[in-house]
């Protein structure tokens, strides 16, 4: 049988070095990665172990083994979100994110047929976020960029945003939004709630936030897909969406478009791991919204990726299809050629 095409929107990749960010910004609070053997490395915080990851998370040619034995064609590359630096001085941050994106546009020169790349921009600066999501664009050949959920406390919908969200939609560019910095984490440090339960909600706050704030009716042809199937916020629209009309004096203050109307121009990866809320998924946003994510290379990924989507045989050939490669292609602008280009 021909294996459907797959591309994976949702995959995290540093690099296997970087400068000593203490020492060329003159501060703490900056990510540094301690090779601790020939596969493996500590992503360190001022001396303390944030994460331990492996070489697959630099190793282009092992990224690339790794979707052969997936069946996964092409990757979406993005910066692991501790990376964003939103809380840092915005020329710091600006010039990480210039690092990092040349970084991946190296890795996408090298094997453009498996790999495309969306940026990080220095959100905690409006014009300098939008300078460099406009080299991300016209320069280094990026679709787009991924943003966090937040930016140091702030709601997406905050007014400093707006230039940034009007140059996205101007220069057509994909926005992958995916959680971090989240809300209630000094709350709940336990069993990995920040994780299992306070990403969900993070990201359906910034749903609601783009909903409600207005963002998206004031920016009609934003492309904005969220991580993670969306988070909380499918799964609770029901109550969003009747807190919008039993509260219009709170929550329809800005937009007056209701929040279950916002779906038709949302996308969402798949990673939910769940079948039953794959399926929920589908009846609510559509097979047309969703396209394939997998989290790789982290714990919290789905293994093999595209494995929900594969096995969901309710999926017709066309949604499966769809799912697997053809909405992460519109989204992100692939034409059909380069998609069928992605190796067999």
């Amino acid at each position: 049988m021909h294996r459907v095409r797959a591309i994976d929107i949702h995959t995290h990749m540093l690099p296997e070095r970087w400068p000593d960010l203490r020492e060329r910004y003159g501060c703490g609070g900056w990510v540094a990665l301690e090779h601790c053997s020939h596969c493996r490395a500590r992503m360190m915080i001022d001396g303390v172990c944030f994460r331990e990851i492996e070489s697959n998370c630099w190793d282009s040619a092992r990224r690339r083994r790794e979707c052969d034995a997936a069946g996964v064609d092409m990757q979406v590359l993005s910066t692991v979100p501790v990376m964003f630096s939103y809380g840092a001085k915005p020329e710091h941050a600006h010039d990480l994110a210039q690092i990092l994106n040349d970084h991946l546009a190296g890795v996408v020169r090298e094997a453009p047929d498996r790999f495309v790349a969306l940026g990080t921009v220095p959100m905690q600066d409006g014009p300098r976020a939008v300078q460099e999501l406009a080299r991300c664009v016209r320069q280094l050949g990026m679709p787009g960029v991924q943003i966090g959920t937040n930016v140091d406390g702030r709601d997406l919908d905050n007014a400093a945003f707006a230039e940034f969200f009007a140059a996205a939609e101007s220069l057509d560019a994909a926005i992958f939004i995916h959680p971090w910095d989240v809300m209630g984490r000094e709350e709940t440090p336990r069993f990995w709630m920040p994780w299992l339960v306070g990403m969900p909600a993070e990201t359906a706050r910034a749903a609601c936030a783009l909903a409600f704030g207005g963002v998206l009716d004031k920016h009609p042809r934003l492309k904005v897909c969220f991580a993670h199937g969306g988070g909380a916020f499918p799964y609770t629209l029901g109550r969003i969406e009747h807190g919008f009309h039993a509260r219009p004096d709170i929550c329809a203050t800005v937009s007056t478009t209701p929040p279950r109307e916002h779906l038709k121009r949302l996308y969402f990866d798949s990673i939910v791991h769940d079948p039953e809320a794959l399926r929920y998924l589908v009846a609510t946003v559509g097979a047309d919204r969703i396209a394939m994510g997998s989290d790789y290379p982290f714990p919290l990924g789905e293994t093999p990726p595209g494995r929900l989507v594969r096995e969901a045989h309710w999926l017709s050939a066309a949604q499966r299809h769809r799912i697997l490669a053809g909405t992460a292609a519109e989204w992100l602008g692939l034409t059909i050629a380069d998609a069928s280009h992605a190796h067999a």
